[in-house]
């Protein structure tokens, strides 16, 4: 199936000669360009467009997961008929397992998987291997190890209406496909036996699975809702996908087995040698205890790190990542490049130095060493045809691009600086720090009397909450949002500044890059003349943007100092206002305010459930119906309870409940 992209806009301003850029370069093979985009000039839908006519699957990676749902919601608005997909870290609290020497501290890991973000994981990886029409909006999640595709493309569970199978041989391959039977409780990732049919929910859906087998023949399958067991539709022939991720056959399984007892054995020689006895005695009883569960159990505590022994790698090489299930001609966009690709090139660093004690004093073998991000080195192999994607792309963008500086010229950039709304970027203002609050609180009523919202920056966490709480004092419906506060939870903050739940949101750097606020008319940031990364002039240039979708967007510095940043920055915007004046003036446009729908936050995605028509609770009750009604929810009741299907039993208890109150009604009103 192709890209199909459904949208009411029409490229305009700088958009139409950005998509031919960008395009005609893609077709002729050049393999680095960067869009130059300006806050407000439809980026997002530049790299739709530019999607819709390549026709290649296609990951976009973005540096944190507010933005990334953000964009996760305006793919599936541009590309309803394809598969977008979400690919973020699932950790709702992650602490990684690590020793501290100095006080012979161990920690062990600790984490919250978030199930929902896990069953959109696992959807975006099935979709990779079913279909070409896939987009993925990523984190750099993307670069940390995941399974094989290959192990993962082999083990998927081929069912066809027809078939010839019989139950056993199904459970037999749902099992090894790591899909947990329970008949009591169906959830994802499970499965349970009923009579001659067996039902699963899929690791990466949110319906059910029905299989219908009679004489070891495949009759119907049938997709269902898991709460009320009702069906939803029928399929001819399907594919069931790996429930995890990290998977293996039984013979990669035993293979892997021998070649971790023999790398413990080695190990083991090499630190009694060393005469690190304890390490040694701790490595052997850790390990052990590891081999004897992946024998029983086929998966233990931490299996990621034998990843290396499943895969069949050689020592130092690569792991396998989200970027191995794509094919090898893909579109790579990173957004906000300017932060996403130092970002990218940090992390295998980090996580070397944590491992590397772990090895040391016995916790883990050397094989974990090899369970690891992407280097920047192997990150680059990818990097086959790529658009960057920033207001402020970094020198290591411009020089793959063919410019030194920002504003130089070249056939690999294209630049999007006036906006199809003819708006000019907000002008910038610097104020003195005495009395700033009392004069924010002054600059916020009246934004918040024309229904416009505000944003202001923050130094710190503390700093955030306190202001807010002081704002609140006076009346004011204002949230804080930063690092600490839930990845939905933040995701739902912005949708509900949009609808004017807050009129003000403050925050620290989640405010930054790539958010799309068009409401917001007023950026107010304090300490600006504060040297650091968070005042920087890309920085301050891309905060200025989240004011730049208002007819009279403003955003005020407050500083007792003009830096050398400020300075910059204030050079930078001042040349854009005049380019985007002049272009108005003589195209005869007159700015207006983006209009843009508030799209489905990942929250309401996430809470989804499948439409089924449940016509017996739906059914019209009158003075006529009523006695039949309640006779066949009493039946209707008791057959959801042979079936176990208890949620279903209580709605319709409920109904059975109300329909008893309105017989009640009726007698009471006609003794």
């Amino acid at each position: 199936m192709q890209f199909k992209l459904i949208s009411d806009f029409q490229p305009a301003g700088n958009q139409p000669a950005a998509i031919k850029t960008l395009t005609d370069n893609l077709r002729a093979g050049t393999k680095y360009q960067t869009l130059l985009g300006v806050t407000g000039s439809g980026k997002t839908y530049t790299m739709a467009n530019v999607i819709a006519q390549i026709q290649k699957p296609t990951l976009v990676i973005s540096h944190n997961k507010t933005l990334a749902a953000q964009l996760y919601g305006e793919f599936r608005n541009f590309f309803p008929e394809n598969q977008v997909a979400y690919f973020v870290s699932y950790y709702d609290y992650y602490q990684p397992e690590a020793y501290l020497p100095a006080t012979d501290t161990y920690i062990e890991k600790d984490s919250s998987v978030n199930e929902d973000i896990d069953r959109l994981r696992m959807y975006a990886v099935s979709s990779l291997i079913a279909r070409q029409d896939t987009i993925v909006i990523a984190t750099v999640s993307s670069i940390y190890p995941s399974g094989s595709p290959e192990d993962y493309a082999s083990m998927t569970l081929h069912l066809a209406k027809g078939q010839e199978i019989d139950s056993r041989e199904i459970r037999k391959r749902l099992l090894e496909i790591r899909y947990e039977r329970n008949d009591f409780d169906l959830s994802r990732g499970r499965f349970r036996v009923r009579g001659n049919r067996i039902e699963v929910v899929p690791s990466y859906e949110k319906r059910g699975l029905r299989i219908e087998i009679e004489a070891n023949r495949i009759t119907g399958l049938a997709y269902f809702d898991t709460l009320t067991g009702q069906e939803i539709g029928r399929e001819d022939d399907l594919f069931v996908y790996p429930a995890k991720q990290f998977v293996t056959t039984r013979p990669k399984m035993e293979k892997a087995l021998e070649t971790i007892e023999a790398e413990l054995q080695e190990r083991l020689t090499e630190l009694r040698q060393k005469g690190k006895l304890l390490e040694a005695q701790r490595l052997e009883q850790r390990t052990n205890y590891d081999l004897e569960m992946l024998r029983e159990m086929g998966y233990c505590h931490g299996v990621e790190n034998y990843s290396r022994h499943f895969d069949g790698r050689r020592p130092g090489k690569q792991s396998y990542c989200l970027l191995d299930f794509f094919p090898e001609d893909f579109l790579l966009i990173i957004d906000e490049s300017h932060i996403s690709v130092p970002q990218i090139r940090g992390m295998y660093f980090g996580d070397r130095s944590r491992k590397e004690t772990l090895v040391e004093y016995g916790f883990r073998l050397p094989s974990a060493l090899d369970n690891r991000p992407l280097k920047w080195e192997e990150f680059q192999k990818f990097m086959r045809s790529v658009v960057f994607a920033s207001a402020t792309p970094g020198e290591y963008e411009l020089q793959l691009s063919g410019a030194k500086h920002l504003g130089d010229k070249s056939p690999c950039i294209a630049e999007q600086i006036i906006r199809p709304t003819g708006l000019l970027d907000p002008e910038m203002k610097v104020r003195s720090t005495t009395n700033q609050i009392d004069d924010l609180l002054a600059e916020i009523k009246k934004r918040t009397a024309v229904k416009e919202r505000t944003l202001v920056l923050t130094l710190s966490k503390n700093t955030a909450e306190e202001l807010s709480e002081y704002l609140k004092s006076f009346g004011v419906k204002v949230e804080y949002i930063h690092c600490e506060v839930d990845t939905f939870r933040r995701v739902e903050i912005l949708r509900q500044l949009r609808e004017a739940k807050y009129d003000v949101l403050v925050g620290i750097n989640l405010l930054r890059e790539g958010l799309d606020l068009p409401e917001v008319s007023l950026v107010a940031i304090l300490e600006a003349d504060k040297a650091g990364f968070l005042r920087s002039e890309t920085s301050l240039i891309q905060i200025a943007g989240r004011a730049a979708r208002a007819i009279n967007g403003e955003v005020i510095l407050y500083a007792d100092k003009i830096t050398k940043a400020m300075r910059l920055a204030l050079t930078e915007t001042e040349r854009r206002r005049k380019i985007q004046l002049e272009y108005n003036q003589a195209h005869g446009i007159k700015p207006a305010a983006i209009k843009k729908g508030i799209y489905k936050g990942i929250e309401e995605i996430l809470n989804e459930t499948p439409k089924v028509s449940d016509k017996l609770l739906e059914e019209e009750i009158t003075d006529r119906n009523l006695l039949a009604v309640i006779k066949r929810l009493g039946k209707e009741m008791l057959k959801a309870s042979r079936e176990l299907d208890f949620e279903r039993a209580g709605r319709i208890r409920d109904k059975i409940k109300m329909c008893g109150v309105m017989s009640s009604d009726k007698r009471t009103d006609h003794p």
